[in-house]
């Protein structure tokens, strides 16, 4: 049976993948000086759930870990995530 909560498992699953590997292609990319992904791109991806996945390949691979206010942007879409699944736990 699919319920909501194996959708959101899934969901978070593949979104935090995505995340890590555009994470690393931007490392990647940066250090050949080649096309990279954007700034925005980023942050829509740790918004949409993958900010735990950001926030580790951030330490990992030291990318992005002075430039602000990125990471004042990438911290509160961690924060509006959380603040979202309390809600739907408390109300739910």
């Amino acid at each position: 049976m699919l319920t909501l909560g194996n959708l959101l498992s899934v969901e978070l699953l593949l979104i935090n993948l995505l995340t890590a590997w555009l994470w690393w292609h931007d490392k990647r990319a940066a250090r050949l000086r080649l096309q990279r992904v954007s700034e925005r791109q980023l942050l829509w991806l740790g918004l949409a759930g993958g900010w735990p996945a950001a926030l580790f390949m951030a330490q990992v691979l030291r990318h992005k870990t002075r430039k602000q206010p990125f990471g004042v942007l990438l911290a509160g879409c961690a924060l509006l995530n959380c603040s979202a699944l309390v809600a739907l736990w408390w109300f739910y």
